[in-house]
């Protein structure tokens, strides 16, 4: 008997002595005349338990299964153990017929101890911005660093675009490294697939953005100061904005979060263990994403612009870079060195210190112009550096690289016994020689 009861005691004591009316007791225990009148017969004939609901104690008409549950519970810990109980939902929904909600699924999980709920991080207030209200008017783009193939291929990149007015992944691909041109490919299959954007909003990376202040930075043309990226996208009148935080381009970043929590066990369902066969299921993948998260936008109106006839994408989205012709008739470029054919009888005769522009297109393939004449070469030699790390992974490269056993360390010293002699070393080694 809890404290409702005991108060329903009460009024009814004084209901059976008939010192107040039924409606009276109906208002003071909140419920109808009719009710009142019920209680007050099974209080007459059962005493203080009538009051008591027939049902406590029970199990409720809609209380899950505990055998369905248990089944539920071994298929996550055999196949989905590391999914996350939305994602792990939808495929025991789709896959074995689970008839419960997500909730059910979570509280189970908790009481299994399969699952720790997350404390809430601290809250940051951050304006609300309102979607764009056409498809094509603002695209967010961003690369995303990743063990998307959770061991099985290398460390890569997932280049990514999305619309702001419908939340709708427009292109996915894989590259090895975020590159000027692997966005410029993504921009290629975007404007040929839908048409130029009004806008493209990308974070502050030197891509996009000639972040350095010193006179002569830009990698292109130092007087108007832009990147290969910015160039072309000014060619094709398509504004680029930068988000001064990760929050301002939040659309982008969430899907990321997504993407990585969905998208490698996609594919580890699927058995995809290459790069390639990874980007030939991205345009499966986004279909099914797009159709479960997107949203229509608030005008129906179209802000893609289409392609003017003089826009030609295949010289506009390249990188053009300048290069002074040597006295033996050669360029450096890309850490290859070019040797120049000249024109038959010419001897090369005016081509030493001439400028000329080189052109790489988003296939790789690298082209010499001057004054709208193309000029053949062959490749020389090609020289071995080192790899250049882009800044979103460089602690994960460090990371890797550097030695987490002893064994590892003592065998590094072997190779390389000068770092035991380095002066002031920058960073203490993890362990001693031995």
């Amino acid at each position: 008997m809890n404290i409702r009861d005991t108060r329903r005691i009460a009024v009814l004591d004084k209901l059976k002595e008939k010192s107040i009316k039924q409606r009276a007791a109906a208002k003071a225990l909140g419920v109808s005349v009719r009710q009142v009148r019920r209680l007050l017969k099974r209080y007459r004939e059962s005493g203080a338990t009538g009051v008591i609901h027939k049902l406590r104690g029970l199990p409720g008409n809609h209380q899950a299964d505990e055998k369905v549950l248990d089944s539920a519970l071994d298929t996550i810990r055999n196949k989905y153990s590391d999914f996350s109980i939305t994602m792990a939902h939808e495929k025991l929904v789709k896959h074995h017929g689970f008839p419960y909600s997500h909730e059910t699924l979570r509280v189970a999980m908790i009481t299994a101890d399969m699952w720790k709920p997350r404390n809430k991080p601290k809250l940051i207030v951050h304006p609300i911005r309102l979607r764009r209200t056409r498809e094509g008017e603002l695209v967010q783009i961003d690369g995303s660093p990743h063990d998307w193939f959770e061991g099985r291929v290398e460390y890569c990149n997932l280049i990514v675009f999305i619309d702001d007015a419908t939340g709708k992944l427009k292109y996915l691909q894989f590259v090895p490294d975020e590159t000027t041109l692997a966005y410029m490919a993504g921009l290629s299959h975007y404007i040929k697939e839908n048409g130029k954007p009004r806008a493209l909003y990308s974070d502050r990376h030197g891509i996009f953005r000639v972040n350095s202040k010193k006179k002569g930075s830009a990698s292109v043309d130092d007087e108007i100061n832009l990147t290969q990226f910015a160039r072309a996208a000014q060619e094709l009148s398509i504004e680029l904005i930068f988000a001064n935080s990760p929050q301002a381009k939040g659309r982008v970043e969430r899907v990321n979060e997504t993407l990585q929590g969905r998208l490698p066990k996609e594919m580890r369902l699927l058995g995809i263990n290459t790069l390639e066969a990874g980007n030939q299921y991205l345009p499966t993948f986004m279909e099914e994403f797009n159709s479960q998260f997107g949203v229509a936008p608030a005008s129906p109106q179209n802000a893609n612009i289409p392609l003017a006839s003089h826009e030609i994408l295949e010289e506009i989205l390249v990188k053009k870079e300048t290069r002074t012709i040597s006295k033996n008739l050669s360029i450096s470029y890309e850490n290859k060195l070019l040797q120049i054919t000249p024109a038959e009888g010419t001897g090369g005769r005016g081509l030493v210190h001439l400028q000329i522009e080189v052109h790489q297109d988003i296939q790789g393939e690298i082209t010499l112009h001057h004054k709208g004449r193309v000029l053949d070469y062959t490749v020389v030699s090609t020289t071995h550096t080192g790899h250049i790390v882009d800044s979103k992974r460089l602690n994960e490269v460090v990371d890797r690289l550097r030695p987490q056993t002893a064994k590892e360390y003592n065998s590094l010293i072997e190779e390389e016994p000068w770092l035991l002699f380095t002066p002031k070393p920058t960073h203490q080694p993890l362990f001693a020689a031995t």
